[in-house]
């Protein structure tokens, strides 16, 4: 398509998916899910899985291959734009002492997924079909580890938000758990594209880029933006030129060297200063992004989501065992390593039902997979109802804990700003 064919189509693909999206949001609200559930599914419903197995001819015209780009980077725009205000509402001092949970807890949350992932990835080849050709066993195993030990970052400090949860102490913990996990997981996900290419190259990039990104923004970039904000002298749309300047060049450094956008974003979030100059620019630029740019992304990813695969009852037995084995690599791990560093039960739980949560970074990997060449279509399908499930099993089993507890009467625990003292008990 021509750029004068694109624009209009591009229009009216937005327009559909905004419609779309808005819809299935009421519903997944009524149903006790949080909004970003219903941009999950309503992106898979606008792909084959739904409305190309309807109405085929509707979705190639709404959906050409010549907008899909067009699609992918509106919604990188929309990642960008959240995991900055993700950032800025993170506050470190919230886990200040907490670190050897915050260690232990997302040590567990990687390590045990990711081994189990590669079991299951690797007893699974042989009869599931899910390799693809040209890739080796070890890299599709590491590349199904490293998928199930990621965290849905950007998902739990939604789902944190929208509940009310920053000021909790599970929620605080959370949210650096799943921060930390996914650094750790895109780091291995670097090695993975590593092993895929044969070459060292992108781990070193991560890991070097990482550290002069990380030096940068601490000691330059936290510095120039302080000034800028409290500054009287610049007006407010200069702030925001500022910001937007700020936040696109950290994305781009982050995505060229291999830890993406995402992270990029975040870490200037959690540099911002927090004056009101700041709480203006994130007022402006923040509905935008979450209520416009983000659902692209979910759409994209739908778009290469074909739930019909699943009929094939092999495919379908490995994506149930992939599915349990993704809730106890997490959840399971999770929780356990919160008790074992003294955490509380209603704390260990809640933090493992959080972190459990994978969709949107686990889309983005998946998507990154698919761009590498390692990912089969039947292994996106068989992951993005990993991420789906994992998703959608947050809200409803925080629910029953909080009325569980209520009754038990041991809902206090969940307020407690320092760390649980370490007793040995279980």
């Amino acid at each position: 398509m021509t750029p004068s064919e694109a624009a209009p189509t591009f229009f009216l693909a937005v327009a559909v998916i905004l419609v779309v999206c808005r819809l299935v949001c009421a519903v997944a609200v009524r149903l006790g899910q949080p909004p970003v559930v219903g941009e999950m599914i309503s992106g898979v419903l606008l792909g084959p899985s739904l409305l190309g197995l309807v109405l085929p001819g509707v979705q190639t015209a709404l959906f050409p291959d010549g907008i899909r780009p067009l699609l992918y980077v509106g919604g990188q725009i929309g990642l960008v734009i959240y995991m900055f205000g993700a950032g800025y509402e993170f506050s470190l001092r919230s886990i200040r002492g907490s670190a050897k949970s915050v260690g232990a807890i997302s040590a567990a949350g990687t390590v045990v997924p990711l081994a189990l992932g590669v079991g299951v990835a690797v007893f699974g080849s042989t009869w599931a079909g899910i390799g693809k050709d040209g890739v080796s066993l070890a890299t599709s195993a590491a590349f199904v580890g490293v998928a199930l030990a990621i965290t849905a970052f950007p998902m739990l400090a939604r789902i944190i938000t929208e509940r009310g949860l920053g000021g909790t102490r599970f929620g605080s913990l959370a949210l650096a758990c799943g921060a930390l996990d996914d650094v750790l997981a895109w780091v291995l996900l670097a090695v993975v594209l590593g092993m895929h290419a044969d070459s060292a190259g992108p781990v070193a990039l991560a890991v070097g880029g990482g550290l002069l990104f990380a030096l940068l923004l601490v000691l330059v970039g936290r510095r120039v933006l302080a000034k800028a904000m409290g500054s009287d002298r610049i007006s407010a749309d200069q702030k925001m030129l500022i910001t937007a300047l700020t936040l696109f060049a950290a994305a781009w450094f982050t995505d060229v060297i291999g830890l993406y956008a995402v992270f990029g974003a975040f870490c200037v979030g959690i540099v911002f200063p927090r004056v009101p100059a700041a709480d203006a620019v994130l007022a402006k630029i923040m509905p935008i992004g979450r209520i416009v740019f983000l659902p692209l992304f979910f759409t994209y990813s739908g778009l290469n989501t074909r739930f019909a695969l699943l009929a094939d009852p092999r495919l379908l037995l490995f994506a149930v065992l992939c599915v349990v084995v993704a809730i106890v690599g997490k959840l399971g791990a999770c929780w356990g390593a919160a008790r074992l560093v003294g955490e509380s039960q209603p704390v260990a739980l809640r933090v493992g039902t959080l972190i459990n949560a994978r969709g949107l970074m686990q889309l983005i990997a998946l998507n990154v997979g698919l761009a590498a060449g390692i990912v089969s279509p039947a292994l996106f399908t068989v992951l993005v109802l990993v991420a789906l499930v994992t998703t959608i099993m947050t809200a409803p089993v925080l629910s029953w804990l909080d009325r569980r507890d209520t009754r038990k009467g041991s809902t206090e625990v969940l307020l407690m700003a320092e760390p649980v003292p370490v007793t040995g008990k279980s």
